[in-house]
């Protein structure tokens, strides 16, 4: 009689039929990451970061976990439209405000006005601009947005003249904290939120 052969237990990554590589070792490089980097780090960015290849989903998983991770934290980790990212808890921004204690910069109305047309119209030319605010808008306040990277040309009206078109960039929304436009508050919301993010420190 043949001697039965028991076979060993198989771990979840292998019953699932992907071979992972330790979690809690990525989980610790994904967090030094992030917490280092100047900028949102993206998915394909921080795919480079496993020794063992791994879909999107997989990757996402264990950046939830790290975000749970943090609650209660005075920093939070989130996902925003250029990707991952740590940052202050809104309410921890007065704290901060005490060691850079200089006037967060005030965006004019008609710059944010301009903003609003630019974000919930897209793609919009200058003169597009004019007949929603119904008054002429200065070639400074598109300086002010483009320099600020919020908006961007991103091409050119097939009429007369070839007029420039006028969109917002992932960085608007990175600044927002948001992930998509869909997700645009209201103007006034706008304002506050932008004048918050001039005094965060990077």
């Amino acid at each position: 009689m043949s001697e039965q052969v028991v076979p060993l237990p198989q771990s979840e990554a292998e019953v699932s039929g992907v071979l992972l590589p330790d979690t809690q070792q990525l989980k610790r490089v994904l967090e030094t990451a992030l917490l280092t980097a100047t900028e949102p780090l993206s998915l394909p960015e921080l795919k480079k970061l496993c020794d063992e290849p791994m879909d999107n989903r997989q990757i996402e998983t264990i950046l939830e976990e790290l975000a749970e991770d943090w609650q209660g934290r005075g920093v939070e980790l989130g996902r925003v439209a250029s990707g991952w990212r740590f940052r202050a808890r809104p309410e921890m921004q007065p704290y901060l405000d005490r060691l850079n204690p200089q006037k967060s910069p005030r965006y004019s109305r008609a710059v944010l006005e301009t903003l609003a047309i630019i974000a919930y119209h897209q793609p919009v030319t200058r003169g597009d601009i004019e007949e929603v605010r119904g008054v002429a808008v200065s070639s400074q306040i598109l300086k002010t947005l483009e320099s600020r990277g919020w908006v961007e040309v991103v091409g050119t009206r097939d009429t007369p003249g070839k007029p420039e078109l006028f969109a917002t960039t992932k960085q608007l929304l990175d600044d927002l904290n948001l992930r998509a436009l869909q997700e645009l508050p209201s103007l006034q919301e706008i304002g506050v939120l932008l004048e918050q993010e001039s005094t965060e420190p990077a």
